[in-house]
């Protein structure tokens, strides 16, 4: 799955009024907040690698920037010259407060470049009016809301991006009331989106926002511990800055912190309308180390595993298992099923692969054959292990399949396997997500040029498949291995992008669009407008 978009990463830090240092950071202080948070967008760099930004709220600050946000491209370590410690800390000292907020980013839309990154900040003279804040997800009405907008002679948009949208819904409802509360705010702008987000909010007043969708398709976690209150879209930030396991909570969908005058408040801003949490942060983009509404992910892979291995025994039987038989992971986050799946086979786990971790990010170059080169080159094989065997190899999805074709061939080539078997930890990827992962149309999937758009997935689909990617054999988990692994009925997940089945009415109405483009072999075109995708186009 190294072909597609992750998704990003928020991350908030509160040193309430009159507290000391933290017990739970050593070395930190009430002025350090921004130190801490680039600490936890180290541990949530798996969300996100294309930009980091912070913003941090001081009133002590020399230059009167009670806000003040630094962001930019590149990798946490990048952005924030943590190779030099000199420049590292001289940006902590420039950047130091009592609160701060942060972000790392992979576009969803938008360009690389400075301008998208994160966080947002809207200047005003009124410190209520005065805000930032970072933003986690996607907005499927963002056209509806970006014309509305427009329909004003003298409103403009300046970026190709639903957070600048998002920006524009706070300042209206702070323009009709600055005294409106965070939580009334959030719930207005809440009542006009339709899509997936989570968000953390400061203002010029130091108050902070945490919040989360109605549906929960977004994660977002939080503790508090003595002076210290912290929130983030993954719990290993928030273990990795000291707080016990028992004491992070994950906030409720439609449900809101608000800080305000040093006192620290949970709301719930909407109606439930039942919860979609996205099935994709357990199966790939959480960190493995992550507990997301209390479902661990470790856990939630390893039981992938087992019902790959069931699965295997019972029914497909592809394939002899004897002494030439191994079980591969493609690194890293198939890792824990493919072990899981060895274990239960009573099979050896190689890691015949290597990934290089310094070769690039398959999924950001823009052409195909740029793509395939990066593909090839990411995982060296290692022929002392693979060859003369009879490899299964283990994948957590396959959503364009560039990646898995050339590694294919490579691990024929150069690994020397005399049989490749592969098993994909996730059902095929049917259907685009509108809610903040990069598979905008349905030509850009693998799968559906098998199965077309409504129809099961055969055992011969399947095989032709194989034959495509040029593998012995190819068998997803089916659709119900999903809930079972993680432990959460099924229609407590958002499962669209296997389903077709959408939690929101805009993303139905969308992939019905989509789903009219593709079968009449039509130009499609993503959520963001002036962004078309080539219809030619096969990852």
């Amino acid at each position: 799955m190294s072909e597609l978009f992750h998704e990003c990463g928020v991350a908030a830090i509160y040193h309430l009024p009159g507290s000391e240092a933290s017990e739970l950071c050593p070395g930190a202080n009430p002025d350090q907040a921004s130190s801490l948070i680039v600490r936890m967008l180290l541990d949530m760099q798996n969300r996100g690698q294309l930009s980091a930004g912070i913003t941090r709220f001081n009133t002590q600050a020399e230059n009167r920037q009670l806000l003040d946000t630094y962001r930019d491209i590149g990798s946490v370590q990048e952005v924030f010259r943590l190779s030099h410690k000199a420049k590292a800390q001289n940006l902590m000292s420039k950047y130091g407060g009592p609160v701060a907020i942060g972000h790392v980013r992979y576009a969803t839309c938008g360009a690389d470049d400075k301008s998208y990154a994160q966080p947002f900040e809207n200047h005003n003279f009124n410190q209520r009016r005065w805000f930032s804040f970072a933003f986690n997800g996607q907005l499927a009405n963002y056209n509806e809301l970006a014309d509305e907008l427009l329909k004003e002679p003298d409103n403009h948009l300046v970026r190709n991006s639903d957070t600048e949208v998002l920006m524009h819904e706070f300042s209206k409802q702070l323009m009709d009331d600055s005294q409106i509360s965070l939580v009334d705010m959030i719930a207005n702008v809440s009542k006009r989106l339709d899509g997936a987000w989570s968000l953390a909010y400061v203002n010029a007043k130091g108050e902070m926002l945490i919040a989360r969708d109605p549906l929960g398709i977004k994660p977002m976690c939080y503790a508090v511990k003595g002076s210290l209150f912290a929130a983030a879209s993954e719990s290993v930030a928030l273990v990795n800055l000291g707080f016990d396991r028992s004491e992070i909570e994950s906030l409720k969908p439609g449900h809101a912190i608000t800080i305000v005058d040093g006192k620290i408040k949970v709301t719930q801003f909407a109606e439930n309308p039942g919860q979609a949490h996205c099935f994709f942060e357990w199966i790939y983009f959480a960190n493995v180390a992550s507990r997301l509404d209390d479902r661990g992910v470790y856990l939630t892979r390893t039981e992938l595993g087992r019902e790959l291995a069931d699965l295997e025994r019972e029914k497909w039987k592809l394939f002899e298992v004897d002494d030439d038989t191994i079980v591969v992971p493609v690194p890293d986050t198939s890792k824990a099923a493919a072990d899981s799946m060895a274990f239960h086979m009573q099979i050896p786990s190689r890691e015949g692969l290597i990934r290089n971790r310094y070769s690039g990010r398959t999924f950001i170059e823009s052409s195909q054959e740029t793509r395939a080169h990066k593909a090839k080159i990411k995982y060296t094989p290692l022929r002392e292990v693979m060859e003369g065997k009879r490899v299964v190899l283990v994948e957590d999805s396959i959503v364009r399949s560039t990646t898995m074709k050339a590694l294919l061939q490579r691990i024929r080539d150069e690994g020397g396997a005399k049989e490749i078997h592969v098993r994909v930890a996730c059902p095929p990827i049917m259907a685009p997500c509108y809610y903040g992962i990069d598979m905008s149309t349905i030509r850009q999937l693998f799968a559906p040029k098998f199965c077309p758009p409504g129809e099961e997935v055969t055992d011969a689909m399947q095989d032709e498949m194989a034959a495509k990617l040029g593998c012995d054999s190819l068998r997803y988990l089916p659709i119900e291995s999903i809930a079972r692994a993680i432990g959460i009925p099924a229609d407590g997940l958002c499962q669209a992008c296997l389903t077709s089945e959408y939690p929101t009415p805009t993303g139905q109405r969308l992939y019905q669009i989509d789903k009219d483009n593709f079968l009449n072999n039509r130009e499609e075109v993503s959520i963001f407008s002036g962004r078309a995708f080539d219809a030619n186009a096969s990852k």
